[in-house]
């Protein structure tokens, strides 16, 4: 049986919270990646819906956009709703990824274990 060294770390217990760590990270992942985000643009002319996985889940155009003589100003309405979904998807991805892992900075070496 190894000695414990006072104040050394608990490895058990470290290891113990990096696995709990882990769990709640794929946890929050799975939900955000299954949670809806929806942006508009042109006063909700043009509507998009993702999802955390940063897919495309549905496009809503208004009929009142539709100008065959003007289809770049429909191009850059719905480019704008996408990416506006897409930002926060990603930001409420971030946002929930730092709740479980309480703001820890990136550690050399530990990348694959988070």
């Amino acid at each position: 049986m190894k000695a414990r060294i006072p104040g050394a770390p608990d490895r058990g217990n470290m290891m113990k919270k990096v696995q709990e760590m882990q769990e709640n990270m794929q946890r929050v992942q799975e939900e955000v990646e299954n949670t809806e985000f929806s942006a508009s643009a042109g006063g909700g002319a043009v509507e998009v819906s993702v999802n955390g996985k940063n897919e495309v889940l549905s496009v809503k155009i208004s009929p009142d956009v539709v100008d065959p003589e003007d289809t770049e100003m429909l191009e850059d309405l719905i480019m704008a709703s996408v990416n506006e979904a897409l930002r926060k998807a990603a930001e409420t991805m971030e946002r929930e990824m730092g709740k479980v892992t309480g703001g820890m900075p990136d550690i050399p070496g530990m990348a694959g274990l988070f």
